[in-house]
């Protein structure tokens, strides 16, 4: 084989290496940066991973996941409660993320304590009756 083609190879191979080792020690993802079918289906594999006894608090999930695209808190008797809301699925071609399209991710002084529709719906329900 001739000498040229062999250190062009030898080349090629090393500016190849250069660009991998590049993109995976400085290519920062940003969640906010997907298209909004690429976001769904992350946020769903991720929420699926979830775990309660994981110690996930919120800063964890908001690294991982992004700006939540609904977000809602309230404090009572000192406990901060606070219920962020991912897209998970499309439900209306409409360009509005609403919160039929998102999982609750419930949290209470920033720990992870539940998501989930029916845990949303329970925490709605506790809150009107802890309000009245």
């Amino acid at each position: 084989m001739n000498l040229n083609v062999i250190r062009n190879i030898a080349i090629g191979v090393g500016a190849y290496a250069i660009f991998v080792t590049a993109v995976l020690f400085y290519y920062e993802d940003n969640p906010e940066a997907r298209a909004w079918d690429d976001r769904e289906e992350i946020n769903r594999k991720y929420i699926a991973g979830l775990s309660i006894d994981a110690n996930l608090n919120k800063s964890l999930i908001i690294t991982k996941l992004g700006t939540p695209d609904i977000s809602e808190a309230k404090q009572i008797n000192g406990n901060t409660s606070t219920v962020l809301f991912y897209r998970t699925q499309h439900v209306k071609p409409d360009g509005i993320t609403t919160k039929d399209e998102c999982t609750a991710l419930l949290f209470n002084n920033n720990n992870l304590i539940a998501w989930g529709e029916n845990a949303y719906l329970q925490y709605k329900d506790q809150l009107l009756v802890m309000v009245n």
